[in-house]
């Protein structure tokens, strides 16, 4: 069966059909400046063939990010997790045939650069078993795969390079089918661009860029000119999966729209000249009010969790144990959470694995099913994990510490409690690496923005020594922990492990 995408209307009035098969078979480069509709073209080519291939949008603006609500991409925001734990993502993603949304907006270009890089490598190294077909779109492909080195770091740039490389030279054996586009072909790395067969080249003004697009179109140098001359939404199509002969397509309309939309012109405020130096000169002196904290990041275990739901096996319909009293079935839940977190293989995986894991140990232990849903385990198991004083549910300040945790996203708790619990009793800040431990990831960074996000709250306040240590407090419970050093482990950390 052929399945075409309309991409809008050819010559006489006729649909632009583009094969979608064929397309998967070979690739498909995009050029435009920006304003031409190159991105309003991609989201008409995402939105045509969601029904019917997999898709992955590499996006480094933020602007696809909004087809999760209609056609179910997940969303990855690349910002809150590490270039590890995006790798992960990008595994499951192949494993499971998600579409997904990579937003890059949140980052330098630099580390833009290197998560494409992780991200891509690990879709292009799925095993053989999962080489299923992906239409993989990369917005301002230049970023990734530049003609030449720039202000990034060398590093960064051989990564991305290969990794857009391997993408449109060898991705087509793998299933990844790369649709790049840019702005401007002349700072594209020219053996990613000749990889493509197909084209769709937009408005551009540049004799460079003129030039190399007239050049991959087939058409003679003087014909280039028409390219400067081209309407916005308005490109040439050349390519097996478009058309034998350069084409003039007018692309069709979208049904999702990009979160950021193009400066209109509107009347300007209607303040004095005094007014509006009041405005702008006023209370000086009066210190700012503090920003909104942003928002928690979903955390790595739970957006895999998304892609792939496991579901915890039915309960026999009959039952396979006795009944057991509330006190003894509490005791056995406590010691198969003490048994899961002192399993060093443990720390991290997902909290989906975990679930079940808890309900093979409670069955060993007669618990006929898991005594707490998903939520109630994943806050029982950070307040094991944080190693909860013992007789804690009779300690009301234990308890007022508790409360105070309900304010945070529950992926904190584990990380709020540990500190909390270090500060009750007077010992050394835990280092980075242990609440790193208790988080589940191995990105030292991540924990310090934890503490950052917790302190942006007024949950905590941090302060160091002259020394570099660092001491937390907890100004609404009274509470602070000793000095202790940030870049490592002291004893009552490794106690805890």
């Amino acid at each position: 069966m052929t399945v075409s995408i309309d991409m809008g209307i050819g010559p006489a009035g006729k649909p632009a059909l583009l094969d979608l098969e064929e397309l998967l078979a070979t690739r498909l480069l995009v050029q435009g400046n920006s304003g031409s509709g190159k991105s309003h073209l991609l989201r008409r080519l995402i939105e045509g063939s969601a029904p019917w291939v997999q898709q992955v949008v590499i996006d480094p603006e933020g602007d696809f990010v909004t087809l999760a609500d209609r056609f179910g991409h997940v969303a990855v925001e690349a910002a809150d997790y590490s270039e590890g734990e995006i790798a992960r993502v990008a595994a499951r993603i192949r494993a499971h045939r998600a579409s997904v949304v990579l937003n890059l907006e949140g980052l330098e270009i630099d580390a833009q650069m290197k998560c494409a890089a992780a991200f891509l490598a690990a879709l292009f190294d799925a095993p053989r078993e999962q080489w299923y077909p992906v239409l993989v779109v990369v917005d301002e492909a230049q970023l990734f795969a530049p003609a030449v080195a720039g202000e990034v770091s060398e590093d960064a740039r051989k990564a991305s390079l290969a990794a857009m490389t391997n993408l449109m030279c060898r991705g087509r054996k793998r299933g990844l089918a790369g649709v790049i586009a840019t702005q401007r072909l002349a700072k594209l790395a020219k053996n990613v661009a000749a990889e493509a067969s197909n084209f769709l080249m937009g408005r551009t003004f540049l004799d460079i860029d003129m030039l190399r697009a007239a050049d991959l179109l087939g058409m003679e140098r003087r014909q280039a000119e028409q390219i400067r001359d081209l309407e916005r939404g308005h490109f040439l199509a050349l390519g097996p999966a478009l058309s034998r002969r350069p084409l003039a397509i007018r692309i069709g309309d979208v049904e999702t729209g990009a979160r950021s939309a193009s400066p209109r012109l509107m009347p300007l405020p209607q303040a004095g000249g005094s007014e509006m130096q009041d405005l702008l000169f006023g209370d000086l002196g009066l210190p700012a009010a503090a920003p909104p904290p942003p928002p928690a990041p979903v955390p790595a275990d739970e957006l895999i969790r998304g892609i792939n739901r496991p579901v915890f096996g039915e309960p026999s319909p009959e039952p396979l144990f006795p009944l057991i009293e509330a006190d003894e079935r509490e005791t056995k839940t406590a010691a198969v959470l003490r048994d899961i977190v002192a399993d060093a293989e443990a720390t991290y995986r997902t909290p989906a694995q975990l679930y079940q894991d808890f309900g093979v140990r409670c069955r060993m232990r007669g618990l006929a099913e898991p005594p707490l849903d998903l939520t109630a385990f994943k806050r029982r198991l950070a307040m094991a994990r944080a190693g909860e004083p013992a007789g804690a549910t009779d300690d009301p300040e234990w308890a007022a510490a508790l409360a105070m945790a309900d304010d945070l996203p529950e992926d904190m708790l584990g990380v709020f409690l540990l500190i909390a619990r270090a500060a009750r009793d007077g010992r050394p800040c835990p280092s980075d690496e242990e609440v790193a431990r208790v988080y589940g990831t191995h990105s030292l960074g991540r924990t310090r923005r934890l503490i950052g996000y917790m302190e942006a709250r007024g949950i905590l306040v941090p302060r160091t020594d002259m020394r570099g240590r660092r001491a937390i407090g907890i100004p609404r419970l009274g509470w602070t922990t000793a000095a202790g050093d940030p870049a490592s482990m002291n004893e009552a950390d490794a106690a805890l492990i």
